[in-house]
């Protein structure tokens, strides 16, 4: 089977993430067609694969209906066309296959504007449309998907996973101490909860919280929909909340390791890989207890606290003990490899 996928999305957040852990296998097993950045890509070419780059920003109105007819063409030489999200280019003729990962924008008010939420929606509709199957990270996200476009299309669950790469580090054999931190990792948007962790945290300091907040990303590109979040810092005792900057993947797994305990505050979440990660490389996890959370994570050692509430998460923080967390390990059916041979046997027999 010849495959034409999508990997613009490599290098930019959980999207690429995802499908940069799911090349080696759809490389190893069929003949491909990578579109993309061919420095992101050099690294997977093999003699079944060839790398086409392409710079068309997806999401964008020359991809959505000006798509370069060379691209299209080469596209259609293949047998199917897999995208990692929803978007879907126009001139393909061949069977689409994608994954949606979540339908945040539609689920959570003040995401976008109004009108980004309809563009949104469009973007959606049409991949629903355009696609034979699709492919979602959780039952959570599945029900949601159906709920707000009326998806009466097949949707196969493929649970996300911790890629290969994240355990083959250059410090994973070191013994490093837990630093008297906590750790949030997230992106910039409003669902993540972050106003609710800075609230319990500055209250949790109040009675006597030693340990230092560390927030993964650069303060000066931290845009929030939430704009009273920098007012809140202010009023943290000084040095108390710090951001890490931009950091490697290595910097991260270090981080992860160091640091007593991962808190993910999320609102809302398609499946959620941090406390994933951070279990894998034994730091406790305070996650909130969103459906999806409760899905995913019911039968792992997570703490969880109450959606929103500052106040239940202040008193889980004032009990964080110091001793370490045995290196979780997840059954198969949180892995790439899994991910991977659902997606291959049903694009095969569909």
């Amino acid at each position: 089977m010849k495959i034409a996928i999508d990997c613009r999305m490599i290098g930019s957040g959980g999207i690429g993430s995802y499908i940069t852990a799911l090349l080696p296998f759809f490389t190893e097993n069929h003949q491909c067609i990578l579109f993309g950045n061919p420095e992101n890509l050099e690294k997977f070419k093999n003699d079944k694969t060839e790398i086409v780059e392409c710079s068309v920003k997806t999401f964008s109105l020359k991809e959505l209906f000006a798509f370069p007819k060379f691209f299209s063409r080469k596209i259609n030489e293949c047998d199917i066309y897999y995208t990692p999200y929803c978007n879907i280019p126009s001139g393909i003729k061949i069977p689409v296959y994608s994954t949606i990962h979540d339908v945040v924008f539609l689920d959570v008010p003040g995401l976008a504007s109004k009108t980004g939420c309809i563009i949104r929606k469009l973007f959606y509709q049409y991949a629903v449309l355009r696609s034979k199957l699709i492919f979602t990270v959780s039952e959570f996200s599945k029900q949601r998907i159906i709920s707000n476009l009326h998806c009466k299309k097949n949707i196969v669950v493929t649970y996300n996973a911790v890629p290969d790469w994240f355990y083959s580090s250059q410090s994973q054999n070191i013994q490093i101490e837990k630093e008297n931190s906590i750790l949030f990792v997230g992106n910039i948007k409003k669902h993540k909860g972050l106003s609710v962790l800075v609230d319990a945290f500055i209250a949790a300091k109040k009675q006597g919280f030693s340990a230092q907040l560390k927030i993964v990303g650069n303060s000066e590109n931290f845009r929030t929909a939430d704009e009273s979040i920098f007012q809140k810092i202010q009023t943290a005792p000084e040095n108390s909340i710090v951001f890490t900057g931009r950091i490697s993947d290595e910097e991260l797994k270090i981080l992860y390791r160091t640091t007593k305990c991962l808190i993910q505050p999320s609102f809302y979440e398609g499946f959620g890989m941090p406390p994933m990660e951070a279990m894998s490389l034994g730091t406790k996890a305070i996650i909130s207890d969103i459906p999806v959370f409760k899905e995913i994570y019911d039968k792992f050692p997570v703490i969880y606290f109450k959606t929103g509430d500052s106040e239940d998460l202040c008193k889980k923080l004032l009990s964080i003990d110091s001793e370490k967390l045995q290196n979780v390990f997840f059954p198969e059916i949180y892995s790439f490899e899994k991910t991977f041979n659902i997606i291959n046997e049903n694009i095969k027999n569909f």
